[in-house]
């Protein structure tokens, strides 16, 4: 990768992990459905109109808009909105990884390596190192939502995949465009239509600014720009960046909102993103890697003689 790209591909983690702070930020001042509607219609309206078709059947919009949208991020945001705090729900998303490969490989018949399988169960030993840590003192249903959102962004990766959209730009608008509706009627369903119409009322201009960020920043930019990524590289170059998500994410948890890492966590930290990388390397990379730093390393030794004098 080129070094911009590089620097594109950190910046897309950045973003992803600071929204995290921001999605706490704005479930402050808004239920976390309807901030969930919001999200995609900042997104949606009025790039529908002027994106062009999607390039893809409908039936694969629906379904990754529902699966994506009301699913993954509306579970997102009622497990933070319960209690999960920012810097370990960033954390835990990652585990959509393990989940993307367990249903990969039942829906789609792809088979994991002996490599992929070590490395993702690492990662899952993380998880559930979280899940006691979680357990003993916070909340377990919150932690549950943010599991079971995991569990939906593998399956719509399965989705996009199985879709193959053409033009990612078109296909994250068009994808956008399903879930407002859907949450708006949760929303008003399980929030009531006085919450909402209270945060709508009485919305700020930091509230204003939360909503675009977590919709144009987070998800439109950053996802455009990552599928940029990949269709330019290899997955196995692009995927590991994804593994500083929730670094950005637990330090400026840390920084800005004072959330305390316990040992446990940072513990958890490191085995889910240590197994999701060794899982994204491609089999016999770090061998490969290994041999380099050694001949590499050879190197000063065999000429440091030939500067005597």
């Amino acid at each position: 990768m080129t070094p911009g790209h590089i620097a594109l591909a950190v910046l897309v983690a950045a973003v992803w992990g600071l929204n995290f702070v921001l999605i706490h930020v704005g479930l402050q001042d808004f239920p976390p459905l309807l901030f969930c509607a919001l999200r995609f219609a900042v997104v949606a309206v009025p790039a529908v109109f002027f994106v062009g078709r999607p390039g893809v059947r409908w039936r694969w919009i629906l379904l990754a808009g529902c699966t994506l949208g009301v699913a993954k991020f509306g579970l997102l945001f009622l497990g933070m909105h319960a209690g999960m705090p920012a810097g370990l729900s960033s954390l835990m998303l990652q585990s959509q990884a393990v989940f993307t490969a367990l249903l990969a490989a039942w829906l789609l018949r792809e088979r994991a390596g002996g490599q992929r399988i070590a490395g993702l169960a690492v990662a899952f030993a993380g998880i559930v190192l979280a899940a006691v840590d979680n357990g003993l003192g916070g909340s377990v249903a919150a932690f549950a939502l943010v599991i079971l959102a995991a569990v939906f962004w593998g399956l719509s990766n399965v989705l996009t995949r199985r879709a193959a959209p053409p033009d990612a730009l078109r296909w994250m608008v068009w994808v956008s465009a399903v879930p407002p509706l859907p949450l708006l009627a949760l929303s008003l369903l399980v929030e009531g239509p006085e919450a909402d119409l209270r945060a709508l009322s009485g919305i700020t201009p930091g509230g204003l600014g939360v909503i675009a960020y977590v919709g144009l920043g987070a998800t439109l930019f950053g996802f455009v720009a990552w599928s940029f990524l990949l269709r330019t590289y290899d997955a196995g170059a692009v995927a590991p960046y994804s593994l500083l998500v929730p670094v950005f994410g637990m330090s400026s948890s840390w920084l800005l909102l004072g959330e305390r890492v316990t040992l446990p966590a940072a513990c958890a930290a490191a085995l889910v993103i240590a197994g999701i990388a060794v899982s994204a390397l491609r089999p016999g990379a770090a061998g490969e890697l290994t041999r380099t730093l050694l001949r590499r390393s050879a190197v000063p030794s065999a000429v440091r003689p030939g500067r005597s004098g």
